[in-house]
């Protein structure tokens, strides 16, 4: 609900060791939001933003979920917080759970829980998709590993999805991943040996070869207000990972048209990531739905689409904000993750002396002209002098 453009106000950004909560901290501030900061940690990576007026630490929502809603309850009655933004799927989801607990004057910029779950369970999205006309995978659903025989398979690689990325168990969390298996002894040994597959509901899908795209979009209660797209240059791991060089492009044409209508079909309200595999024929078929903020949300800002300034407006009730036009090749790196995937390359024997020296080479001698770092600004140097620190004491061991 928007509170009163009128009223005081004082926004909290959470999960403030994420590069995205610098991202939305950096924007915020800079525009003139009076915020704080918090995590589960002494200090954190937007607590030193100067734009960070305040840091406080939280009790874990991932470890302790009850004491940290008393918490946060307590800190925005007794603060009169107007605007809270988590930034992660554990913080973002608890806190849905217990919107009921949180005062009135105090604005949570998602869709009511049903909506969220609806597309974050991986099993509800691919009956929204089929109900909005978007492709998915064939696609079959287990409520745990006892109910999947291996022996049925005859077609390899296939998928293993859990429903949830991250599964609530009452007093703790459960992080879960995807994994491929390429025949029938590695499902066997992932139905075995993995929680998230052997006690808890999951899908099994088939592969599909291509490239990934996303489509990044916000949205008003149903109607779409920005969309933006990149393109990952280079990622951590090397094999798949996260974005440590990123580009701005232009969104796939049929991806965009699919996720569109995915979230108007869900009547969706915020931010969402839609995720897409394209196959060769330029065919985008839908993985999943990441319903908060992700890691590379300062390219879409340095492009021209401030998602965070976008949300904090539609919260105080301005939904005639116009649709952002964004600059397309522009880049975005992260240094730090950026040498930690050089390190990788440099020891895999199996890459050329010729691919290594390539990759050393393109690494020193970034493009200046339309690259910018992520952590490191000049008008806001705290964060990247944290972050270096804590890298350098994590190399130390």
């Amino acid at each position: 609900m928007p509170h009163s453009a009128t009223a005081p106000s004082l926004a909290l950004v959470l999960d403030a060791n994420q590069r995205s909560a610098l991202a939305a901290t950096r924007s915020l501030g800079s525009r003139g939001v009076a915020l704080w900061t918090s995590d589960a940690t002494d200090t954190a990576l937007a607590g030193r933003s100067r734009f960070s007026r305040r840091y406080l630490r939280s009790p874990s929502p991932e470890h302790a979920p009850e004491p940290f809603m008393d918490w946060l309850v307590e800190l925005v009655a007794r603060e009169g917080i107007t605007f809270l933004l988590p930034v992660t799927e554990i913080s973002s989801q608890l806190i849905l759970r217990h919107r009921q607990r949180l005062p009135g004057h105090c604005a949570l910029p998602f869709a009511e829980l049903d909506q969220v779950m609806a597309l974050a369970d991986k099993g509800s999205l691919v009956q929204q998709a089929m109900a909005a006309g978007v492709r998915c995978p064939a696609t079959r659903q287990f409520v745990s590993g006892k109910e999947l025989d291996p022996a049925s398979i005859d077609v390899y690689p296939v998928v293993l999805k859990p429903r949830l990325s991250r599964v609530f168990l009452g007093d703790r969390w459960l992080n879960t991943s995807v994994a491929l298996a390429g025949s029938r002894g590695e499902l066997q040994q992932l139905l075995a040996e993995r929680e998230e597959f052997r006690d808890h509901p999951f899908l099994l899908q088939e592969f599909i070869p291509g490239h990934g795209a996303g489509i990044f979009a916000l949205y008003d209660r149903g109607r779409p207000v920005a969309f933006f797209a990149h393109r990952r240059l280079r990622e951590k791991p090397p094999g798949g990972g996260v974005s440590v060089l990123s580009e701005s492009v232009d969104p796939d044409p049929a991806a965009l048209t699919a996720a569109t209508r995915l979230l108007d079909h869900a009547g969706w309200h915020g931010v969402a990531m839609v995720e897409f595999r394209v196959s060769p024929d330029g065919t985008p078929w839908l993985m999943e739905v990441n319903t908060r903020f992700w890691g590379s949300l300062q390219l879409a800002i340095d492009a021209g689409v401030d998602f965070p300034w976008l949300l904090y407006q539609l919260s105080l009730g301005r939904s005639d904000a116009p649709a952002a036009e964004y600059r397309r090749g522009r880049r975005l790196r992260w240094w730090l993750g950026d040498a930690d995937r050089l390190y990788l390359v440099l020891r895999d024997g199996s890459r050329s002396l010729g691919d290594r020296l390539g990759q050393l080479l393109r690494f020193a001698l970034p493009d200046p002209g339309r690259t910018r770092h992520e952590i490191w600004r000049w008008r806001d140097p705290g964060p990247a002098w944290y972050e270096l620190r804590e890298w350098l004491q994590a190399l130390r061991g």
